[in-house]
């Protein structure tokens, strides 16, 4: 069955849109007037904005909150990125994504795009009951661009990880420059262990240095000696405010993928994305009075600063005139079990 969204579906009271083994899906809106979907499987609930951006927020698993930390508690109707930060999943670019500059807003025009349209598939595969939400985003800036960007978030009724499918379509007879990053924003868990497919040396990580207070410049010293100091997720002994960034050149699996795990004694939080296509990782973390979060990896087509220094670097994608790209990046939360395994694929792939 697959459902098309309309925004009038939405009101202030929560109401129930569908059911469907044992996802349970309410529609309601927010005072800020932004639409959401609650959705409720055997495994986890989160948020998810239809027509704003189709973020994912608040991704609870078995009841605990696996998403970040910030003062932004719920979505806001508003086009400016750090207003709108409090969730767990945001899409970024198309133009170029991260610093601000002259060429696009903080992190691109899409993060906080109105979509077109929006839909709510229920249905049942080889794996089992699933649903999936997309929608279309088409934007168009004559003589320039013309391009069709169609996010799908697929979840099966007893997982707790997002499929999340990526469609960049050019609709014009030139080719298009795009970037893409998708900004994953777990919490930190005090004491796991952050796991990935790479190496911990200069040729494969680079630290970002910024200003700031002399402990965050100690502890940049630090990590330019040792970068698998970052590696233990402790507080007492790391400074990440307001916040540091990596680079991460990934090693992938005969699949080409990449894989990145916080892992914890119950389970992990986990990633997987295509590192042929998405070949910068971007870790980002800040632990703040009132910030936490851990971005273990954003999966990206470059670094995190800009239209220019990607442009200057090389780092900007082209795709064919009336091209089509898709990919796949998976990310959400796994029982020990299932962490195990990933972590012998990692130790396989090093």
């Amino acid at each position: 069955m697959k459902l098309n969204l309309r925004k009038y579906f939405f009101n202030t009271e929560k109401a129930t849109l569908a059911e469907h083994g044992s996802f349970k899906i309410e529609a309601f809106r927010y005072a800020s007037g932004v639409e959401a979907l609650s959705v409720e499987n055997k495994k986890c609930s989160f948020i998810f904005t239809p027509f704003k951006g189709q973020q994912i927020w608040h991704f609870c698993v078995e009841g605990e909150e696996i998403s970040m930390q910030t003062e932004v508690k719920e979505p806001q109707d508003t086009m400016v990125y750090l207003q709108n930060y409090g969730g767990f999943l945001y899409h970024c670019g198309i133009i170029s994504f991260g610093a601000p500059d002259s060429e696009h807003p903080h992190h691109g025009e899409i993060p906080n795009a109105v979509y077109d349209s929006a839909y709510l598939i229920c249905d049942e595969d080889e794996g089992g009951k699933y649903i999936a939400l997309g929608g279309e985003l088409n934007h168009n800036t004559a003589f320039v661009r013309k391009y069709r960007f169609s996010p799908e978030i697929k979840i099966y009724e007893d997982s707790s990880v997002f499929k999340i499918n990526v469609t960049i379509e050019n609709l014009r007879s030139y080719p298009l420059e795009w970037s893409y990053l998708c900004h994953i924003n777990f919490r930190p868990f005090e004491g796991a262990q952050l796991l990935a497919s790479t190496k911990y040396d200069n040729d494969h990580i680079k630290l970002y240095r910024s200003e700031g207070s002399p402990e965050l410049i100690e502890y940049f010293d630090k990590l330019e000696n040792d970068f698998t100091v970052m590696n233990k997720v402790d507080r007492s002994s790391q400074v990440y405010d307001p916040e540091i960034c990596f680079g991460v050149k990934y090693i992938p699996d005969e699949n080409n993928r990449g894989y990145t795990m916080q892992c914890t004694d119950k389970g992990a939080c986990y990633v997987s994305h295509p590192a042929d296509i998405l070949t910068n990782g971007v870790r980002w973390i800040s632990r703040t009075n009132n910030e936490d979060a851990m971005g273990m990896v954003l999966p990206a087509t470059g670094e995190h600063l800009g239209y220019a220094n990607a442009k200057e670097k090389g780092q900007l994608k082209l795709l064919e005139a009336d091209g089509k790209i898709s990919f796949t990046i998976e990310a959400g939360y796994i029982g020990a079990d299932e962490a195990n395994e990933v972590k012998a694929k990692i130790e396989g792939i090093m």
